[in-house]
């Protein structure tokens, strides 16, 4: 899997911009606020029909304008599919792969395997329990499409559910077959989607074990730890036991929309024991293991991009990703940096083909 060339159009700080990428290796190089990362967050957007930096499409569109386009076109297999995504203020946004606009947009998830590397993902580690979750979901979606729509619908109960729960206190009220209603459909949809997580982790775990062993060259222990109201009883029980809590609070308080992973590093949480080297490699271990996982269930070798990847790693750890890329374990790469020497420096080591782009 491969871009081949991509096209923006009033997409944050361009006004427009083309380029013919090359198969292996792509650096976007300049100083900060030219727009490196916008070029490579372009790229996200296409594969997963949203920003990884700012998810509201129409904070995306360049400022004094009324709408943005992005138009990329990939390889995938030998099979070129062409992806056109834009939004218009005011009106809803629009995925089309192939001049065919898609039904639900959570179809088009999967089509493009990619992975980001980028200083934001240091809020796995420092933000709150949604933020794991969004990355918990976001690998196993893309490859499980059925897991994807289910949580929509999950997500979509509890907004539903809530709603009740505060009509029932502005109304000083409480039907208990109303809320049963919810409670039913959400325990179906719970289950399926804690035993997935679960089943998913089992492998996981592993594959980033061995990515933190080889980037930190270290014997240290890391784990990920799954926290769910489901591992005590089933989400019937918890709902049922936290019926007169979510009363007085106004929204559900129990089920799988409020999991958590737990980082560990040797059995402490990295967030408060770990120093800054240890939470990049744990990040960036993180991030691999997200990238083999999904080369292993799609059979296709996803796009990297790495963001400022040599301004937030120190040099070792940079080294080690390198080596990944000369023993093949990566295809296509997207790079941005502040110093082009730097850059070119370190990707003439892998002996591969490559393109700079000075912005």
């Amino acid at each position: 899997m491969y871009l081949k060339s991509l096209s923006l159009i009033n997409y944050k700080s361009f006004e427009s911009a083309d380029f013919e990428m090359d198969e292996r290796i792509n650096c976007f190089v300049g100083n900060n606020g030219v727009g490196k990362t916008n070029v490579l967050d372009a790229v996200y957007h296409l594969a997963y029909a949203k920003s990884y930096f700012n998810p509201i499409a129409v904070q995306n569109i360049k400022h004094g304008t009324d709408f943005f386009m992005l138009n990329g076109k990939f390889d995938k297999n030998g099979r070129e599919e062409n992806v056109i995504i834009s939004s218009k203020r005011g009106a809803k946004r629009l995925v089309k792969r192939n001049g065919k606009e898609y039904e639900r947009i959570s179809e088009h998830i999967g089509l493009i395997p990619l992975v980001i590397i980028s200083p934001a993902d240091r809020d796995l580690i420092t933000e709150g329990s949604d933020t794991r979750r969004r990355f918990l979901d976001g690998v196993i979606s893309l490859e499980n499409n059925p897991y994807l729509n289910k949580l929509i619908d999950y997500n979509k109960l509890v907004q539903q559910r809530n709603a009740l729960l505060k009509y029932f206190a502005s109304n000083r009220k409480f039907d208990s077959a109303a809320l049963e209603v919810y409670d039913l459909q959400m325990s179906e949809l719970g289950t399926y989607i804690y035993e997935q997580r679960t089943q998913f982790l089992e492998v996981f775990i592993l594959i980033f074990r061995k990515y933190y062993q080889k980037i930190s060259q270290t014997s240290e222990e890391v784990s990920i730890k799954y926290k769910s109201d489901l591992k005590e009883l089933s989400l019937r029980e918890a709902l049922t036991n936290a019926q007169q809590k979510d009363m007085q609070l106004q929204y559900t308080s129990v089920g799988t929309h409020k999991d958590d992973l737990i980082l560990l590093l040797n059995g402490y949480p990295v967030k408060k024991f770990g120093s800054q080297g240890q939470q990049k490699s744990f990040l960036t271990s993180l991030k691999l293991a997200q990238f083999e996982f999904i080369k292993q269930q799609s059979g296709t070798v996803p796009i990297l991009l790495l963001d400022d990847i040599f301004d937030k790693l120190d040099e070792s750890r940079v080294a080690q990703i390198i080596d990944m890329v000369n023993e093949e374990q990566f295809g296509q790469i997207m790079i941005s940096d502040t110093h082009p020497e730097r850059t070119e420096e370190v990707i003439k080591r892998t002996e591969q083909s490559y393109k700079i782009f000075n912005l």
